[in-house]
């Protein structure tokens, strides 16, 4: 299998266009039917536990010389508009674009380990249950398991195959529940964006209270508060950081941290990690042809996705060999293919007759 899996990682690295058993099978001029390319795919089964064999080698190697491991988790949605819809492929909200899109929803467990990031858990959304909207009165579909339980889940899974010592999440995975479980459940540290509406006490008395006060309402330099937030029984480090968006406007970042010897410093340069999971989905999409298959069951797309992702491990193997970047490595790639391209065109019309006259 793990040739087919080569085989196949590659071919979407090279791809520029969709990937299809028979396009892969015509590639290697028959060496592998389409048909047994549609049976690995449709037979195998490449889960978060696979994921973690592929990476673990390579974990174990970035990790040798000590290090801070970061633990970075997040969700995107994958458009695929063309696609049947299914309890995997189905309509999500997609807060950047504040509307709902029809794609994939997948949830990742990224750790930054020595230069590296590496994905070690993925699951997806799937909306396998049907429920009527109170607003219509018409049936939708629903997850059974919502995203903060998956956010439990791979967090869960990564404790069990390695030791990291922060979670790093943004603001939607910063329910009191999620911090209770990395915190005393798996005792281990957290750096949790929270909305700008959250309420805190700032001391355990006022908590006991219920003396809450609007984060918004404190005055935060470049500096830590100690707080208590409902629900926990433990104290957190509250910081704000204010930052310039792209389109010059001014933004603000409240986080909160479970590690109360940490600085101001320390704490928003840990959570910087967390820009590595959204370069992962961006490379994912763009470089590893994540979206690219028209295959037609669940079995097959999951099977696909988790190659994709794979195959964005291959390209970080890669950067951290060359030390290009993973957009730099396609583009790389596709000159070489449209060189190729353009020989062979050459190559064709030296077989034209002239035209006189």
């Amino acid at each position: 299998m793990n040739t087919y899996v080569d085989i196949y990682t590659d071919y979407l690295l090279s791809s520029s266009s969709l990937v299809t058993s028979t396009g892969l099978s015509n590639l290697l001029d028959g060496q592998f039917s389409h048909d047994k390319i549609t049976r690995f795919l449709s037979k195998s089964n490449f889960d978060s536990k696979y994921l973690w064999e592929t990476v673990k080698p390579i974990f174990k190697q970035q990790s040798k010389d000590g290090g801070l491991v970061i633990l970075s988790v997040d969700d995107s949605i994958e458009e695929k508009y063309y696609t049947d819809e299914s309890e995997l492929i189905c309509w999500h909200y997609d807060h950047v674009f504040k509307r709902s899109v029809k794609g994939v929803n997948f949830l990742t467990a990224m750790v930054s380990v020595g230069g590296a990031n590496l994905p070690c858990a993925v699951e997806f959304v799937r909306k396998d249950d049907w429920v009527t909207d109170e607003k219509t009165g018409k049936q939708k579909r629903s997850s059974s398991k919502t995203k903060n339980e998956l956010f439990e889940e791979v967090v869960s899974q990564c404790h069990e195959n390695f030791t990291f010592d922060y979670v790093v999440a943004d603001s939607w995975y910063s329910s009191a529940k999620n911090m209770k479980h990395i915190k005393i459940c798996l005792e281990s540290n957290f750096i949790i964006a929270l909305k700008s509406n959250r309420n805190v006490a700032l001391s355990k008395s006022d908590r006991d209270e219920k003396k809450y006060v609007g984060i918004e309402s404190l005055q935060l330099g470049q500096q830590t508060v100690e707080v208590w937030s409902e629900g926990l029984d433990f104290p957190l480090l509250l910081t704000k950081q204010v930052f310039k968006n792209e389109d010059g406007t001014v933004g603000e970042l409240y986080l909160a941290c479970s590690d109360l010897s940490l600085s101001y410093e320390q704490i928003t340069t840990i959570y910087k990690k967390r820009w590595g999971v959204e370069v992962y989905h961006k490379s994912t999409k763009s470089n590893a042809s994540f979206a690219k298959s028209p295959t037609k069951t669940i079995k097959t797309q999951m099977n696909h996705f988790m190659l994709s992702v794979i195959a964005y491990v291959k390209l970080e193997r890669m950067r951290l060999a060359t030390n290009m970047n993973h957009f730099a490595m396609k583009g790389k790639i596709y000159q070489a293919a449209l060189k190729a391209a353009y020989e062979e065109l050459k190559t064709i019309k030296e077989k034209m007759t002239p035209i006189i006259g």
